[in-house]
């Protein structure tokens, strides 16, 4: 795609219609009348997910009861689909599990990693993270920490701290998100997870802005776990479950430290001791949702339709298009962009400052342009290349520029905040 020649909206339409991705956007259940640029944050309904539910609901749960943790294989689901998404994530050679939240699964798979630096490197007992890490991670480490309460630290790196200055002989665990929630910088996972491991210390790698958007190889960068949601690029639905990845090496070494009854070996001996799994089901802890693990495989499925390198290049180019959009029709306001312009340093959105961001975004939505806010003043547009295309990202700039040419973010009810940013 050659995208110095689309200069106008009905260049980026032509552009849709030579997409080889375009027929994606059919399989969504896309709303009238807005550009859905939130896609980081929740993706839209795939038009498959209703009658899945609508399956799980009144038949295998409605009429069958019971009996469908047997005759609909309920049990084994978390697994099922957990060596789907080692698929997407190039780590088959790992093992995965859809299970629980992001947060409960770092704290799994950091208990995890300290475990095994314990029996090898009890003196290592130092956890690198990035200061501008999504904060639940660093609240789980923190959380780790006073539980251990054995003389663990946290060190954080930033751009005056990086990260190969932190490491060292005391460092045991380096958790980093491959793609920056706020800025969308990406980390080269292979030659980050070579640093790390060269140290003597072992990755886990947050993925929840990069899965379904970025290809990420867990298999080819020798990486150690993983963790990562469904609901952003994967469109699994509000809430719905995510997964950890843990290295073969790894998966039976380690004792995870949340060991509920669906990790046991045995479950339905009712034993009064705890005895792991063999495996990845060791990182199941308690019952599973099994309307929202039945829904989200939808997404799922969706996902391994699509060649991973086309849809990494078609997000290349949007997001690129939207940066070059923004300077060259929005060039006297105050947007500073915070994303990288590298293409091996983005992953699939993009981020600017402006002074009164939130009342910006306020006005988009309110404009048919769906995006979100961060702090500190940062408007973030999500590229979902599955549903997306070169002519929304034109009207949505378009739109920007509507927003601050006119002023409308001055209004009073773009001034008021909700519960929800």
């Amino acid at each position: 795609m050659n995208r110095a020649r689309l200069s106008t909206r009905e260049e980026c339409v032509a552009a849709d219609a030579r997409d080889a991705l375009a027929h994606f956007r059919d399989r969504f259940d896309l709303p009238e009348g807005i550009v859905y640029l939130d896609g980081n944050s929740l993706g839209v309904l795939p038009k498959a997910a209703p009658a899945r539910a609508s399956q799980v609901i009144h038949q295998e749960w409605g009429t069958d009861l019971i009996g469908s943790w047997n005759t609909h294989h309920w049990f084994d689901l978390p697994v099922r689909i957990g060596a789907k998404i080692a698929d997407l994530v190039g780590g088959t050679a790992g093992a995965c599990v859809a299970t629980d939240t992001t947060s409960l699964n770092v704290f799994k798979a950091l208990g995890a990693a300290l475990d095994i630096q314990r029996q090898d490197h009890p003196e290592r007992r130092v956890i690198i993270s990035e200061r501008e890490n999504f904060p639940t991670d660093l609240y789980m480490i923190e959380g780790m920490i006073r539980t251990l309460d054995k003389g663990y630290e946290l060190r954080l790196i930033d751009d005056e701290h990086p990260l190969e200055e932190a490491l060292g002989t005391d460092v045991a665990v380096v958790l980093l998100t491959q793609v920056n929630y706020r800025t969308g910088r990406l980390w080269d996972l292979a030659a980050e997870t070579a640093r790390i491991q060269a140290s003597g210390a072992l990755a886990i790698w947050d993925l929840c802005h990069s899965v379904g958007a970025v290809p990420i190889g867990l298999d080819a960068a020798n990486a150690d776990f993983a963790v990562g949601c469904t609901y952003k690029y994967l469109n699994g639905g509000p809430g719905s479950p995510a997964f950890v990845w843990v290295a073969d090496r790894h998966v039976n070494r380690a004792w995870q430290p949340l060991s509920g009854w669906w990790g046991h070996d045995r479950p339905f001996e009712m034993a009064v001791g705890y005895e792991p799994s063999q495996g990845i089901r060791r990182y199941l802890t308690g019952t599973q949702p099994m309307i929202s693990l039945a829904t989200m495989e939808v997404g799922i499925d969706l996902a391994l339709e699509v060649d991973e390198e086309a849809l990494r290049a078609k997000s290349l180019e949007l997001t690129s298009l939207f940066i070059d959009l923004v300077e060259e029709r929005i060039p006297h306001h105050p947007l500073t962009l915070i994303t990288p312009r590298e293409h091996a340093e983005r992953g699939s959105h993009v981020s600017l400052r402006h002074p009164e961001g939130y009342a910006v975004m306020q006005a988009l939505i309110a404009n048919g342009i769906v995006g979100d806010y961060r702090e500190p003043e940062v408007l973030r547009f999500g590229i979902t290349p599955l549903y997306l295309g070169y002519a929304d990202v034109w009207d949505a700039v378009e739109t920007l520029r509507r927003v601050l040419d006119e002023e409308l973010w001055r209004a009073p009810e773009f001034q008021s905040r909700g519960a929800v940013t």
